[in-house]
């Protein structure tokens, strides 16, 4: 196979560089994992969920006590999207446009690329905001919008702490109107210790967090649904499916990404993960659960519509990535080239098919995201 695409490598990495620095936030903040090559698109693989540990009293005896009966759970996740853009050029384009014009248009078009492929990836990412356990902030309002307050990130922080989130590698991704406050009304040398922010753009480090911009940051509308109040059993302390009745559905019910509080805990915001179009069910809310328990005839106030600002440890989210794949012996591309983004550490593949009197170039990467530890995600609202 020739080297078709060697005069390319510099158009390519000209482009993912532009492109990665203005479009991800959520990629290098998330785990990558790293068994994409193993599995076909839909097809599952595992990951390990290990348990709470039991604690139990010490007491002398002659003999060791038994063995651990407790069972290491497992998680699945596939990739569901195999994704590509494509251009091409035909003998006439080149004549037309001329060599100089080729030039600046190609760069282009693989920037285009990049970016579309990051994008979806991002927004995939961003998707998962319905997964949290729960969330701090007023729905509608900016977080940091008070000169050096920096509450919004403690208090999200707390509630990771409270999980038990590791705390090594937290990240928070905010949308840019959080942006805009972070960088406008925290970003003051006196309050930070360095120019950096007001001269380079570059997001700060709050309360152990790395917190980094996507435009990809979803805006959740809350749900219509009214009224709905627990069973008369109640709810306990730990438990995620709660039984509600006496809802007045308003088309929409309460919807996944709905945050509620209920009449004995106005406190804690907790993310419904299941919702309900129905005058009575069950909905479910993220690990660790209530938080406090729910009496008989509490009733839930849907909280309202709200951008999902996310603020998570590394090993909450999971991203499984790889190259599209080829049947044995290849198919008709000319050439392939695989391109490592440099900021995402995502891999493409570029290919070159010779096709007649055109050549199609194709920029592709396949992929799957997963929520793999929503107790160790939250949301600082907008």
């Amino acid at each position: 196979m020739s080297n078709t695409l060697t005069g390319l490598i510099q158009y390519v990495y000209d482009s993912v560089d532009v492109v990665s620095r203005e479009q991800v936030g959520l990629i290098p903040a998330v785990y990558k994992n790293t068994k994409a090559d193993m599995v076909a698109k839909d097809q599952s693989i595992t990951y390990d969920v290990v348990p709470v540990a039991s604690g139990y009293d010490i007491a002398p005896s002659n003999a060791i006590p038994e063995l651990d009966s407790s069972t290491v759970g497992t998680g699945t996740m596939s990739i569901s999207k195999v994704r590509g853009t494509k251009f091409h050029w035909t003998g006439e384009d080149e004549v037309a446009i001329g060599r100089a014009a080729k030039d600046g248009i190609q760069n282009n078009k693989f920037a285009q690329a990049f970016r579309t492929l990051t994008g979806e990836m991002e927004a995939d990412l961003a998707a998962l905001y319905a997964r949290a356990s729960r969330a701090y902030g007023t729905a509608g309002t900016a977080p940091f919008g008070t000169a050096g307050d920096f509450t919004d990130a403690a208090a999200v922080l707390k509630i990771l702490k409270d999980n038990g989130a590791p705390l090594s590698d937290l990240n928070l991704v905010i949308n840019t109107a959080a942006g805009v406050n972070l960088i406008g009304k925290q970003s003051q040398v006196h309050m930070v210790g360095s120019g950096d922010p007001l001269r380079q753009g570059i997001l700060l480090d709050i309360a152990g967090f790395k917190i980094r911009e996507s435009a990809a940051i979803k805006q959740h509308t809350k749900g219509a649904g009214t009224g709905y109040d627990f069973i008369a059993a109640g709810e306990a302390v730990g438990q995620t499916t709660l039984s509600v009745e006496g809802g007045t559905v308003n088309t929409t019910g309460i919807k996944a990404g709905d945050v509620i509080t209920h009449a004995g805990d106005t406190v804690n915001k907790y993310i419904v993960t299941t919702g309900l179009t129905a005058t009575s069910g069950d909905i479910v809310i993220a690990q660790p659960g209530l938080l406090v328990a729910g009496a008989d005839a509490n009733e839930l106030t849907v909280g309202d519509s709200y951008a999902a600002n996310m603020a998570f440890s590394r090993d909450a989210i999971h991203l499984l990535t790889r190259l599209p794949l080829m049947p044995e012996g290849g198919d008709q591309a000319d050439d392939i080239m695989i391109v490592q983004d440099p900021v995402s550490g995502i891999f493409f593949q570029v290919a070159m098919y010779k096709a007649y009197r055109a050549v199609l170039i194709e920029v592709a990467v396949a992929w799957g995201v997963k929520a793999a530890k929503p107790n160790h995600m939250a949301l600082l609202l907008g």
